[in-house]
């Protein structure tokens, strides 16, 4: 008998047969809080009635059109809508599937665009697991290890965490840039250097938000070395930190972003922009694929953006973000060393009496949450960040009950 890879380890033990919002239920029928998203891909909750309308209208119509055989009106139409919501100047988009795609194809744009072989990223950055994404994913060896030679070119750089390094945010953020300026100076001569590639808030990492120095620091470095600034979007857009997109906290343009996870409400849907000008300056043939674009995961994205916007999912996410953050760190006990977040990106790192990373008891925490109904993920280099990401649709209420679940989690540890 066939069965799925040995390698694939369940986070939960829950076995899925409808999901409906912000619940899924199991075979059984017993009903989950779901604050895991997938990953923090069914923005608009599980099978919102716009996006499955759309979907099935579209399936019925065309389900696949190569989009640089044909053109289609779903992929018109999504462009023309990111239009309204994408920063100033990035005006160009190319389409994939996954957030690795994405990321390997705003690298192979660097470094055409520029002409220099080399990329930055920062520390406990997550990318993605092909080579070259893995090569520039820092968040663990998990992702890397094995399958060496890596891709050579990747040059890493500290993000300011602050926790981690045991001081300030202003510390860290000193730390970092003094630190990237040294690696300019060392490693890769700003000449060589095509991009730095950084996420506005660490995701696999432990979700860790930067902030605004860091970032203006990243950019005044680029402009002045003609470094290209790209921001892995992936897991911060869509409205899941409280703005539409994880960078406009900081006030910094990106010369590139990638794109994916809450785009198209669980339909595999990535890609990047940038401006005309520099997308123009990838080699002919560089950019294509086989079901990128597609025309049913296309007619979902705009759907999307439509609940996106008619329901204030970004002014929910903020909103009920503060929610969730202000009741995680009033019920943090004294085994949760740091709660953090951005919106509805929130983390609780468990660390021992001496501060060390403690695995065991965040693997405990979450499997808890998970017999009492609620859906947790782990996350960091130790795993040992408990990471809640609910559908930018959950109310007040469910926020409420969520809360409520994890304190007799954190009470029972």
């Amino acid at each position: 008998m066939t069965e799925l890879s040995p390698v694939l380890k369940q986070a939960t033990p829950v076995t899925v047969d409808h999901g409906a919002g912000c619940y899924l239920y199991d075979i059984d029928g017993r009903r989950y809080l779901d604050f895991t998203a997938g990953i923090g891909v069914t923005s608009t909750g599980h099978c919102h009635p716009h996006v499955v309308a759309a979907a099935q209208a579209q399936v019925a119509s065309l389900i696949h059109g190569q989009y640089t055989t044909v053109m289609h009106r779903p992929l018109l139409e999504l462009t023309e809508r990111l239009g309204a919501v994408l920063p100033d100047g990035l005006d160009a988009l190319f389409f994939a599937n996954s957030g690795s795609e994405a990321v390997e194809a705003a690298l192979r744009l660097a470094r055409q665009a520029t002409g220099r072989p080399n990329v930055i990223v920062f520390h406990g950055g997550f990318h993605g697991r092909t080579v070259a994404a893995a090569t520039m994913t820092t968040s663990g060896t998990r992702f890397s290890a094995g399958f060496s030679p890596l891709m050579s070119g990747v040059h890493v750089a500290p993000f300011p965490t602050a926790f981690r390094y045991g001081w300030t945010e202003e510390e860290a953020t000193d730390f970092a840039l003094r630190e990237l300026d040294y690696i300019l100076a060392t490693l890769t001569s700003p000449a060589e250097t095509a991009a730095f590639v950084v996420e506005p808030v660490l995701g696999e990492g432990g979700y860790i938000p930067g902030n605004s120095a860091f970032f203006h620091g990243l950019r005044e470095r680029a402009d002045r070395h003609g470094i290209l600034l790209v921001f892995d979007e992936i897991q911060t857009g869509f409205g899941r930190t409280g703005k539409f997109f994880g960078h406009q906290h900081f006030g910094v343009r990106p010369d590139v972003i990638t794109i994916a996870k809450g785009l198209a409400s669980g339909f595999p849907l990535s890609g990047i922009a940038a401006s005309r000008e520099l997308m123009a300056k990838a080699w002919p043939g560089s950019q294509g694929g086989t079901y990128g674009g597609n025309a049913v995961a296309c007619a979902a994205a705009v759907a999307t953006l439509d609940v996106i916007e008619s329901e204030d999912l970004v002014g929910n996410a903020a909103a009920r973000g503060a929610q969730l953050i202000a009741g995680v760190r009033a019920g943090a006990s004294k085994a949760i060393g740091d709660v953090r977040g951005l919106g509805l990106l929130v983390g609780s790192e468990f660390t021992t009496a001496t501060g060390e990373p403690d695995t065991e008891t965040a693997s405990a925490a979450q499997r808890l949450a998970v017999d009492k109904g609620l859906l947790l993920l782990t996350c960091g280099a130790h795993m040992n960040v408990v990471r809640m990401i609910p559908p930018l649709i959950v109310t007040e209420t469910q926020i409420d009950d969520a809360l409520a679940i994890w304190s007799e989690v954190v009470a029972e540890l």
